[in-house]
């Protein structure tokens, strides 16, 4: 389906600066929800520490911490913040 309108310029231009406000802010809500949130899906915990999912499961083989509570893995931010203050030089 297509729904096409005629409009004047000013009135579209209008739209999509609304529209793309909206979008941004909507965008930014949901990052900054992630960023408050202390405890993360191990993807979500590799995205945080700038990895990839392999490379954070090596770093789990070599002592990074992670919850488990009936199958479901968890990962703190302060948790992968210490690990990786403990393997700074």
């Amino acid at each position: 389906m297509t729904l096409q309108l005629d409009m004047p310029a000013v009135l579209e231009k209008e739209l999509q600066t609304i529209i793309l406000k909206t979008l941004r802010n909507a965008v930014q809500d949901m990052q900054q929800q992630n960023q408050n949130k202390e405890w993360m899906s191990l993807k979500e915990g590799a995205a945080y520490a700038g990895v990839s999912y392999n490379t954070l499961m090596k770093y789990r083989e070599m002592g990074l911490r992670v919850c488990e509570i009936e199958g479901v893995k968890r990962i703190s931010k302060s948790e992968i913040d210490m690990f990786f203050s403990e393997h700074s030089f």
